[in-house]
């Protein structure tokens, strides 16, 4: 038998949602893994859904993809780049995934004879899928858990109920119960109040689960006495109570519960060995992100920008890439939809980039085409992304190539010009849930282009979600034009990248490399992107 045993720490959170389970999930993840611990993360949902893939960016945000073609929750993109470690689907399971699993074997006759219940059936499975997360050759040192939504809400109750099983049977040594609150500051009568967490934690203990750790969301520095008092009413250790205080960036909050002493409170309630941390990479990364020498203003022209979360990882990809080449990337949103009404000039004249990002339906598409043409002609650094490629090809086929009516037949099915059309897999899929190209598709990189001089590499991996293409029957009229095939997937030829040669840099991709950018490691065509406008800033400082 082996001597390994994994250790859990699970994350609830009350009060109010949005709180930072996730990012606390992953800086307490980083800090074990300086501490060379091997570390993955669970997102448990309670909402039915499946997955998130069906659902609007305006209600979920954004739907981060895993290399084995996941459809998961954005905290999984928090993840990834904070502890450096590739998500699988066995990393986030949703309340419908799990009653899906358990009705499936009810039909099957895996219960038969037996009434199918919340208590054990349900619990079990969600125990069955923690354990499941931590399994493998290499089993992991700490599986760490964070449990969506916060403590009293229906939802979430089979699964607190099923941690209170876990922590039973895996042993109070194996298991740890950090809680995330809300400490607000009353300004009206200047005081903090703890109120809240008290109430929050005497749910918490109602359920049977009692807290380890509480980390206390607060605007500023949380006095002695406030945590005192919390300790006292929550039934925990004062030295376990920490203050989660507001930061400019996400990025500061490792560094922030170390220097608290987070890092060893855990460890040693665990049982860890004690070790050094090594943050000294994430350190640099802080002060280069706070202090920057350069500034560059990109646009990003969506549908879904009214919910900046929608496109998270953009976000974060542009963060890493920054601080490599060691300048502010600030982000200029733009509505395609109101583009379609006014133009592009009066919204790109000031910036050094313009990005188009994915998405779903014809809403808004005209007004990425003529922001798109705008950078093409005025010799502004472009980058589309899945849909935001497809649409550049739209533009070129219609403003260089003569196809007056060209365009997707995802918009028009009956345009005499599809550049872009349904892959041949979607034909005849019918259900929308989890059946687009998902996940990770190897491409092949033409020497000399631009791409492959990003990536240093002839072959790359990267992660997909879409259902159309570029039609490859239109390509030896869009090359004779000028547009390079810079990128194809090696087996089925498609169309992976696309640039042209007589612009400065315009790129586009089928793919999302924003899920691959981490915070040590940007991404290879998001560095070149922020680099690129910083060229053409400066060009355009010389010519004034």
């Amino acid at each position: 038998m082996s001597k390994h045993k994994t250790k859990y720490i699970f994350f609830t959170g009350g009060v109010v949602s949005s709180l930072g389970k996730g990012i606390s999930a992953a800086s307490i993840g980083r800090l074990l893994k300086a501490r060379g611990y091997s570390v993955t993360i669970i997102k448990l949902d309670p909402y039915i859904n499946v997955d998130p893939g069906t659902m609007s960016p305006f209600q979920h945000g954004e739907v981060y993809v895993t290399d084995d073609g996941a459809e998961t929750d954005l905290d999984l993109g928090h993840y990834e780049r904070f502890i450096h470690t590739n998500m699988t689907s066995s990393n986030n399971a949703t309340t419908g995934q799990i009653y899906y699993t358990v009705i499936s074997k009810e039909r099957r006759g895996d219960y038969l004879g037996n009434t199918v219940q919340v208590i054990p059936h349900i619990t079990d499975e969600i125990k069955r899928r923690i354990l499941l997360a931590g399994e493998g050759d290499h089993p992991y040192d700490v599986v760490l858990i964070e449990v969506g939504g916060t403590v009293g809400d229906i939802e979430s109750l089979p699964f607190l109920e099923a941690i209170r099983q876990f922590t039973q049977e895996q042993g109070h040594q194996n298991v740890m119960n950090v809680h995330l609150t809300l400490v607000p500051f009353i300004r009206a009568s200047g005081e903090i109040k703890t109120k809240p967490t008290q109430h929050s934690v005497m749910k918490l203990r109602e359920i049977g689960l009692q807290p380890d750790m509480l980390l206390c969301r607060s605007e500023g520095v949380l006095p002695m006495e406030a945590r005192e008092k919390i300790a006292l009413f929550c039934s925990v250790p004062p030295e376990m109570v920490f203050e989660a205080r507001d930061v400019e960036s996400i990025y500061e909050v490792p560094l922030l519960f170390e220097e608290n002493g987070v890092g060893d409170r855990v460890t040693a309630r665990l049982g860890l060995e004690t070790r050094e941390p090594d943050l000294s990479g994430w350190k640099k990364f802080v002060r280069k992100l706070k202090d920057p020498s350069g500034f560059v203003r990109i646009a990003i022209c969506g549908k879904y920008t009214n919910l900046h979360d929608s496109y998270k990882s953009i976000i974060e990809a542009f963060v890493h890439a920054g601080v490599e080449n060691d300048a502010k990337v600030e982000l200029k949103w733009l509505d395609s939809e109101q583009i379609e009404k006014t133009g592009a000039e009066r919204w790109l004249k000031d910036v050094s980039g313009l990005l188009v990002p994915g998405g779903f339906g014809e809403r808004g598409i005209e007004g990425k085409i003529i922001a798109i043409q705008y950078a093409r002609e005025n010799g502004i650094p472009f980058f589309g992304i899945c849909l935001g490629m497809q649409c550049a090809v739209i533009e070129f086929a219609r403003s260089v190539c003569g196809l007056a009516e060209a365009n997707s037949t995802e918009f028009n099915p009956d345009t005499p010009d599809p550049v872009i059309d349904l892959m041949e897999t979607q034909v005849q899929i019918e259900d929308k849930g989890g059946t687009m190209r998902l996940g990770a598709y190897r491409c092949s990189l033409t020497p000399k282009s631009r791409a492959y001089v990003a990536y240093k590499k002839r072959e790359i991996s990267e992660r997909h979600r879409h259902r159309y293409e570029v039609h490859n029957d239109y390509l030896p009229l869009f090359e004779q034009n000028g547009l390079v095939v810079a990128g194809r997937n090696p087996d089925n030829k498609l169309v992976e990248v696309i640039e042209l040669n007589d612009h400065p840099w315009f790129i586009g991709v089928q793919f999302h490399p924003e899920l691959k950018s981490r915070v040590l490691d940007a991404h290879p065509l998001f560095r070149e992107f922020v680099r690129a406008g910083l060229t053409f800033k400066l060009k355009q400082q010389t010519e004034l």
